[in-house]
């Protein structure tokens, strides 16, 4: 088949990925002339341009939800030529979103070992960002495998609501919770209410009843169920996971899952790679995870008084991100130390901590190799330690690094 993929942001280019795999023949294009593909040599494309011909010839097209509101979006959209328009399987499993601003992923897993413990073939995928590849991806293999599947989980990002709306036919949506991320996108948290309600319409929803937005949106959806916190026995950290088990427990009740096999699920669920866990390393209490927000890095930070906080920081242009630092200058551990999560902007993040207020001492750290090395040392003096913020592949990197260093 030949298909057309325009715009290659994060998107984009796990789609060309997923395409170029299973052996399609690819046009792709973006107007941002300076995008790398050094591992798409088989594709053909174009930078700084789309060849609308090109795009009009092709057998499907795949859209970037950045683009999908766009006059070009709306042309190729009105042609029913977008790839969820011309493979259709997905839209006939009975399918969960799951969206928010923090605890997508881990909750999405929660559901589906909740189904698989029940008995269920489960396609679990979606937002890139959130470690899967993509929402193409999702497509492709529910159309090669529809008949193995009996349900499919979609992790989807707060800034793809209108994309997801319309690619995927969703049976539930699960919304975790509204949060202080993304701010460039959705301007105010008044807007991101206004997204999700209007995501909700014509479907079930679970909300999060301890969230001030969502507790009022019980009318945006056909039928709304609030969850608040699991009480059952669940072996991750934090109270926040508590939020994400409820969540996953009263979506799966709507598909009338037996609450034993879900408890079971949930007590027997050893959580995400590269979300928040926690295990002792000379006999200090070390916790990591990708806190890239300010309200995941308070949720955590509330938990334990952390000695040593260790934080990735955020892309350039990213300054919504920098509020993390914040969080972390309020709690006030003895040991600030800072490093490149997606970028180098360590210079910025100790700016941002000492006009935040903070007078601890503050280290910086260049790479992967010295927050290990850090953080073992600091183990033989400190308590409590916490290493979180951006970077998602290099916290689980330091994860994998120290965790070589359990029994020392």
């Amino acid at each position: 088949m030949k298909v057309a993929v325009v715009g290659l942001g994060n998107e984009g280019k796990n789609a060309l990925r997923s395409l170029l795999n299973r052996g399609h023949h690819v046009y792709a294009s973006d107007m941002n002339k300076n995008i790398e593909l050094d591992h798409f040599n088989c594709a053909d494309v174009d930078l700084g341009h789309h060849d609308l011909q090109r795009i009009s010839s092709a057998d499907a097209v795949v859209l970037s939800p950045g683009l999908w509101n766009t006059e070009l979006a709306k042309k190729i959209r009105s042609k029913t030529k977008t790839l969820s328009d011309v493979l259709k399987n997905h839209k006939y499993i009975f399918t969960i979103g799951v969206t928010g601003t923090n605890g997508k992923t881990t909750t999405s897993f929660m559901i589906k070992e909740i189904l698989e413990n029940a008995g269920l073939n489960v396609l679990i995928g979606g937002n890139a960002g959130g470690g899967f590849k993509g929402y193409t991806e999702l497509i492709l293999k529910a159309s090669s495998e529809r008949s193995k599947y009996d349900a499919m989980v979609v992790e989807v990002c707060d800034m793809t609501l209108d994309f997801c709306d319309q690619t995927f036919d969703f049976d539930v949506v699960v919304v975790t919770n509204i949060g202080n991320d993304h701010m460039n996108f959705h301007k105010s948290l008044e807007n991101y209410g206004k997204s999700i309600c209007k995501f909700l319409k014509g479907k079930k929803a679970v909300l999060n009843g301890k969230d001030r937005f969502l507790s009022d949106m019980k009318d945006c959806a056909d039928e709304t169920f609030f969850f608040s916190k699991y009480n059952g026995e669940l072996n991750i950290f934090g109270e926040f996971n508590r939020q994400n088990a409820a969540a996953a427990l009263t979506a799966v009740k709507i598909m009338e899952i037996p609450e034993k096999d879900a408890e079971e699920a949930l007590k027997n669920f050893k959580g995400v790679e590269g979300r928040t866990s926690n295990f002792k390393i000379h006999d200090s209490n070390l916790v990591i995870g990708k806190t890239d927000n300010a309200d995941a890095t308070a949720a955590v930070l509330n938990e334990v008084n952390f000695n040593v906080i260790i934080i990735g920081t955020p892309r350039k242009g990213e300054n919504c991100r920098l509020n993390t630092l914040k969080e972390v200058s309020k709690v006030n551990p003895q040991v600030v130390a800072i490093f490149p999560g997606l970028d180098n902007t360590t210079d910025l993040a100790a700016e941002v901590l000492v006009d935040s207020g903070y007078r601890g001492r503050i280290q910086v750290l260049k790479n992967v190799e010295e927050v290990v090395n850090f953080t073992l040392k600091c183990a033989k003096q400190y308590k409590n330690i916490f290493i979180g913020g951006n970077g998602q592949k290099r916290l689980i990197e330091i994860e994998n690094e120290l965790y070589k260093f359990l029994n020392e």
